[in-house]
């Protein structure tokens, strides 16, 4: 194989320089042919012993054929002097072009080689050794297919025979050695150079790198099916995988797997508390703990006596759809069981200590289990299923494991269905306020309602416990306490003007979970208060402590936002959440309401007795007012006046009415019967 030091003329400049060096020779053939021939008739006319019938050639004399002859012979020579320069315009610009190719290959940064019929080569543009690491020495040691790898040699040597046979090249990936050692893919296309004859003489071949490229382009095929943090399987690939063993199991009957649904449970306090970098950290040793879980051979072990005879099965997929969820597929188990031993083994796993970022991190997982039994005839059913007994885990207590069954199936279409209903009843204006006056116990008058929602079906009210939390969860109740608010407004200001009162009747609000967690919450109040030209200081917004201590410190700042629109702020259902009363000097907190399982045993119990009564103390040494919920019994508002507190509201003075019964209320000027200090010192005593 012969490596020349320059390019050979590149495809179109070799016939053209067959061209002009044949038309050349053609040039230089024909001048000396044209002059020969001149030169003898002119020595023929002026050779003195040639007789030319003078007679005949009347009009000519000897002088006049000379002078014709060498006029010819001059224009020949112009015309020849012509030619000449035309061909050696023609050769200059082959030069230039051949120098142009000669530049553009060897400044190229694709690849460009030249071989011969018999696949030797001819020329290696310079970019081979930039870019594979060869020198023209090294390169003219070998043959054009040393480089290729062996798999692949048999495609290009029939893409380059293809290329001789039809004259056209087609585009072929192929890899090539590194001098390195390394594989490099290569894109290539050859083009042929015909000779004179039109027969197929070299192929020009095109090599470009595209290593990159097919990198980029597996990485992208690599995020499309796996999750970017933990590189365990994403949803798409679990459900591809979860498809595939559906299908499975119902062509044989003997094919059983189970699917396990892992959260961790209270994964967000972790992350708000350490920050994201931290709860990302938690979660890529959590999916090592769990793949290293089961890769032992795939083998779930059994109870001790049974350890001859190991679960072995085929397969586990390790999945993260999202957030903190972890999702495992095992395949090929025995039985049902098995699933529930996996999940132990995991639980078993997950309990030893992990360290992030200097702290030591304890957490414990909630596991829904489905079979390949379920009810569900699709992948992302089954899937589904085990999310619903995982929820259950969940409700249940946390850190266990529920497997779910056709109970479970019927409560989550029953849930489906109750979440359709409220989008239609919200449509069609099923929900209502009712209103529970909040009496002062210093006076007996109503000094405010609780708006509460209720749900007016054609058959009857809906029990707020059997839809509330539903509509919470799935966000329904935005636009129910938006609607609802506008509507209590409205009837307060009625009210206000038809029964004016010094200080004038109040509203209080329900803050749901969902509500609490949107950052533009003050913006919506007050932009609801402005629309409805509502008195702020007459509203009151109701946050449960369990709510306010999730994440204090964002509470303390999304209620001082609140504040600042001149509301009250209550905290709601006081006694039953684990909130430190140091705290709600912090959270701009102007009510406490203090739970009705406190005040139901007052009056019964002396240690609830001494609990209400030293929130009271505190929370009047703060400055803070205080409702009594769930008042039922005159005596227990004796002792409530006894304590000091301000307001209570309760099935004593009210249910929960709708406008109608509380406006007859406030038309009749009620006035509750309280005992008086007094009298409640005496009871107390």
């Amino acid at each position: 194989m012969n490596l020349q030091s320059r390019p050979v003329n590149q495809p179109g400049i070799l016939p053209s320089v067959r061209k002009v060096e044949g038309r050349e020779w053609w040039l230089w053939g024909l001048a000396v042919a044209v002059t020969l021939v001149l030169t003898i008739a002119i020595i023929a006319l002026t050779f003195p012993g040639i007789d030319l019938h003078r007679e005949k050639l009347y009009a000519l004399n000897l002088r006049e054929w000379a002078r014709g002859l060498t006029a010819l012979v001059l224009m020949f020579d112009l015309y020849t002097i012509y030619q000449h320069l035309q061909l050696q315009r023609m050769r200059r610009q082959l030069v230039e072009r051949d120098q142009l190719f000669q530049l553009i290959t060897e400044n190229a940064a694709d690849m460009i080689a030249v071989i011969d019929s018999e696949g030797r080569r001819l020329y290696n543009s310079p970019a081979y050794e930039k870019i594979l690491g060869y020198s023209v020495e090294e390169l003219r040691a070998t043959s054009s297919l040393e480089q290729i790898h062996p798999d692949d040699r048999v495609r290009v040597m029939q893409a380059a025979s293809k290329a001789r046979n039809s004259g056209h090249g087609e585009t072929l990936e192929y890899r090539i050695r590194h001098k390195d050692g390394t594989w490099r893919v290569l894109e290539s296309r050859a083009n042929v150079i015909r000779g004179s004859s039109g027969e197929v003489e070299r192929l020009v071949i095109v090599n470009r790198d595209i290593t990159e490229r097919k990198r980029a382009e597996a990485t992208l095929a690599h995020h499309a099916f796996y999750d970017g943090l933990t590189n365990l399987a994403n949803r798409t690939l679990l459900l591809d995988r979860l498809g595939r063993a559906l299908a499975m199991s119902r062509r044989h009957q003997d094919f059983n797997f189970g699917i396990l649904c892992i959260d961790i449970d209270g994964f967000k306090v972790i992350n708000d508390s350490l920050g994201h970098l931290a709860g990302d950290a938690l979660l890529i040793q959590i999916a090592r703990r769990l793949t290293a879980s089961l890769r032992r051979a795939d083998t779930v072990s059994r109870a001790p006596e049974q350890e001859q005879d190991d679960l072995i099965f085929a397969g586990t997929t390790v999945a993260r759809p999202g957030g903190d969820e972890f999702v495992v597929l095992a395949e090929e188990l025995r039985d049902p069981s098995d699933a529930v031993r996996i999940a132990e083994r995991i639980q078993s796993k997950l309990a030893s200590p992990f360290h992030v970022e200097g702290h030591e991190i304890v957490v414990t997982a909630s596991i829904g289990i489905a079979y390949s039994s379920s009810s569900s005839k699709e992948a992302a059913g089954v899937l589904r299923d085990a999310e619903i007994a995982m929820y259950r885990a969940k409700n249940a207590g946390k850190a266990r494991a529920e497997v779910f069954d056709q109970a479970m199936h019927e409560g989550a279409l029953k849930r489906l269905q109750l979440e359709s209903d409220m989008r239609k009843a919200l449509e069609r204006g099923e929900f209502h306020v009712y209103y529970q006056p909040i009496v002062s116990l210093e006076s007996g008058r109503i000094a405010g309602f609780e708006a509460l929602t209720r749900w007016q079906r054609p058959e009857g009210i809906v029990n707020p416990g059997d839809f509330i939390s539903v509509a919470d969860e799935t966000g329904i109740i935005l636009s129910i306490n938006r609607q609802l608010i506008i509507e209590a407004c409205r009837q307060l200001q009625m009210w206000q003007r038809a029964f004016p009162s010094n200080p004038p009747l109040s509203l209080s609000f329900n803050i749901s979970p969902k509500q609490f967690a949107q950052a533009d919450l003050p913006a919506q109040i007050g932009q609801l208060l402005r629309e409805n030209g509502m008195d702020p200081h007459c509203v009151g917004l109701e946050i449960t402590e369990t709510i306010a201590m999730a994440d204090a410190d964002k509470s303390a700042a999304l209620m001082a936002e609140l504040k600042s629109l001149e509301v009250a702020i209550e905290i709601d259902d006081f006694g039953t959440g684990y909130s430190s009363l140091s705290r709600l000097r912090e959270f701009c907190v102007d009510t406490l309401k203090v739970d009705r399982a406190f005040i139901s045993k007052i009056d019964t119990d002396p240690e609830t007795y001494e609990i209400v009564r030293i929130i009271m103390m505190l929370a009047h040494s703060l400055g803070l007012e205080v409702v009594a919920e769930g008042v039922e019994s005159e005596t227990q508002v004796a002792l409530l006046r006894q304590l000091g507190c301000e307001f209570a509201q309760g099935y004593l003075f009210a249910r929960p009415s709708d406008v109608e019964t509380v406006s007859k209320l406030l038309a009749q000027g009620s006035r509750f019967a309280v005992e008086s200090r007094s009298k409640a010192a005496s009871i107390s005593a």
